[in-house]
């Protein structure tokens, strides 16, 4: 993507030329001997180089195109000028000083481009023979090292006498001690609530008692109980009901200035994922997002953390089942809030960013009056309201399943079954899609009217459409969810559009016959699921912006290494969060250029500056300027582009006219 040099980087190097060429010529011509002309060369030069570049990359010079031209102009200029004067009248020949010069402009970027070229082949090499045509899915078994398992399987334990204070950090809830990595301070397996284990199964978060007591924060917590699927990096990772822990990565250095705070909420279809997902790993967080506070946590997953007991014998003594998940994501974001000052963040300036179904999560907690304060701006990529539940009526079927698959009767019986048997119920249910419902109390039953009514003022947010993430999903859950997965959904979708235009669900269903005799009925079931849910994120930035929120929007159109595993959620997160292992992992290799300009902009968000980039910032790509909805910033592996893309989103147009306008 990137240029390998650019005008601009030219005009610097003519009149470092001039500066490099008088402060060899000068002294040598005054009798010094030629080591210390050569010296003051060196000297004079970068000082001329430093001074040149800081004006040209300016951001008052990069802001228009007509301060640029007159920039160069004048660098031209002073060049011809000075050039003139010192042939004329000084008797100098400057010509192997600018010769020299723009070669050493134009090879090294040539040199590092090719390396840097040669090592992407070399990777992506091996990825392909590893992961073949993908077909397959995703696999980790050959990369997750036995040593790391164990690692990341241990648990933290209370400490009795000494410890290392320059690694702890005291919190109301106790005294917790991490570990230092180089300049960074890691904290893991940090509970955030009681652990919701025996009577307090299927019951809402209970807030931890005050403690003086001292334990270790070196291991991830146990991720919550739920399937286990192939394409899952998590299913040898332990798994426990005592799940509610977070992670924060900080600085060591203390700082008088509290910093902004980044909370990443986990993927996953709420049925599978865990703040362990290497995707997720904060190793170089800090060099990416230097004076930030990084924190990831985990929450109740499928049947323990989404399901109605209300027609369960006994279930009306479980009024929060329905919904415990997103209750937990509150009780971990006040935790945050209440704490996160200990390690140096701000709780006045966090930001929270999800995926999937990290994303829905925060789309619903935006409007939760529950949830209100606890964060001031979003990064949501893949995942809208749509995909929420409208009524309590498939939770109770999950319960009624759930009762069938342990031959339980009463709310008593569930309650007294071990963890093991919940597991295994699990994976026996796995096909199932978990999600949150609208109940009206906790979640409005309307998000979007909630949205219309500034329930969500005062957040500020991206939203990212992923442009081939279906393959991901595949990959993930394997062919048989899958398949179960979009048949359902499609089928949601058609109910969803024969009740508010016919005519447009005629039309998909048109379009479906014509598709389907091209390809297969997958494929094809695929796509159009695919279309709605980029509409509907589309849909939901529409209606945020439109409410007075600011939105940033974003497209992500790079295409995927293998095209079976698709590229989406996991490329982007790897992207936004420099994360090279975790891609390579995911079957791709992270773009550097793409990696390092998302960061930047990402940056320029969390810390509530204007969206723009200039060329000083990212060398050597043109100038960003990242407008607010309905434009979007476009990116693909050869540009970034600003622009309007509710035409990209779907091949019905009658489908654009429902929820783009």
């Amino acid at each position: 993507m990137k240029k390998l040099l650019t005008i601009y980087d030219l005009a610097v190097g003519l009149i470092a030329a001039l500066g490099y060429g008088f402060g060899f010529e000068i002294p040598k011509l005054m009798g010094y001997s030629i080591w210390l002309s050569a010296v003051i060369c060196l000297v004079v030069g970068m000082l001329v180089e430093d001074m040149v570049k800081k004006i040209v990359f300016s951001r008052a010079v990069q802001k228009k195109n007509s301060h640029r031209f007159m920039a160069l102009a004048a660098i031209v200029a002073v060049f011809l000028a000075v050039r003139y004067f010192a042939t004329e009248f000084m008797k100098m020949d400057l010509s192997e000083h600018v010769a020299v010069e723009i070669i050493y402009v134009i090879i090294p970027p040539i040199i590092v481009f090719a390396c840097r070229m040669v090592l992407r082949w070399y990777r992506s090499k091996k990825i392909h023979e590893r992961y073949g045509d993908g077909s397959g899915g995703f696999m980790f078994d050959d990369v997750l090292k036995q040593d790391a398992l164990d690692e990341i399987n241990r648990q933290n334990q209370q400490i009795h006498g000494g410890f290392d204070s320059d690694c702890s950090i005291k919190t109301k809830n106790g005294t917790f001690v991490g570990k230092k990595v180089k300049d960074s301070l890691f904290f893991y397996g940090i509970p955030y609530a009681k652990p919701p284990i025996g009577k307090l199964r299927w019951k809402a978060p209970e807030p931890l008692p005050e403690s003086d007591e001292v334990f270790e924060a070196k291991y991830f917590g146990a991720s919550a109980i739920q399937a286990d699927y192939e394409g899952s990096p998590l299913k040898h990772h332990r798994q426990s009901e005592d799940c509610l822990t977070l992670n924060i990565c900080t600085g060591c250095k203390k700082t008088v200035q509290k910093q902004p705070v980044i909370v990443i909420f986990h993927h996953g279809d709420f049925s599978y994922g865990s703040s362990a997902d290497p995707l997720f790993y904060a190793d170089n967080f800090l060099k990416i997002y230097p004076d930030t506070v990084c924190v990831t946590f985990n929450y109740r997953l499928g049947i323990l953390g989404f399901i109605d007991f209300s027609e369960v014998p006994g279930g009306g003594e479980y009024p929060d089942a329905i919904n415990l998940g997103l209750l937990d994501q509150i009780a971990a974001l006040r935790w945050i809030k209440e704490n996160i000052s200990a390690f140096g963040g701000d709780p006045e300036k966090i930001t929270v960013m999800g995926f999937e179904a990290g994303v829905i999560s925060i789309s619903l907690l935006a409007v939760c009056e529950k949830a209100k304060g606890l964060f001031q701006k979003a990064f949501m990529f893949h995942g809208s309201p749509f995909e929420t539940y409208e009524t309590p009526k498939e939770s109770r079927n999950f319960a009624k399943k759930l009762m069938r698959e342990t031959s339980t009767t009463t709310m008593t019986e569930l309650v007294n079954l071990s963890a093991e048997q919940l597991k295994e119920a699990s994976q026996k249910l796995m096909s199932e899609s978990f999600a949150p419902t609208l109940d009206g109390k906790l979640i409005p039953a309307d998000v979007y009217a909630a949205y219309r009514a500034d329930s969500a003022s005062g957040i500020e947010f991206i939203i990212g459409i992923p442009g081939n993430e279906t393959q991901i999903y595949k990959s993930s859950v394997g062919n048989e969810k899958y398949g179960n997965f979009m048949s359902e959904t499609l089928a949601y979708i058609l109910n969803y559009l024969d009740a508010v235009s016919p005519e447009k669900a005629n039309d998909v269903r048109t379009y479906i016959e014509e598709q389907t005799a091209l390809t297969s009925k997958l494929e094809v079931e695929a796509n159009i699921v695919e279309q709605v849910y980029a509409l509907m994120i589309y849909y939901c930035a529409k209606e945020l912006a439109e409410s007075g929120n600011k939105v940033y929007l974003l497209y992500w159109g790079v295409k995927p290494l293998i095209e079976k595993l698709g590229s989406g959620t996991v490329d982007a997160a790897a992207a936004f969060l420099g994360n090279r292992e975790a891609a390579q992992m995911y079957g791709g290799v992270l773009n550097y250029d793409i990696s390092e300009t998302l960061q930047n902009l990402f940056r320029k968000f969390k810390d509530g500056k204007t969206m723009q980039l200039y060329n000083n910032e990212i060398k050597g790509i043109a100038a960003i300027d990242w407008k607010e909805f309905p434009q979007a910033l476009i990116v693909s592996e050869k540009s970034f582009q600003c622009g309007l893309i509710a035409d990209r989103l779907t091949e019905i147009k009658s489908l654009l006219e429902l929820f783009a306008k």
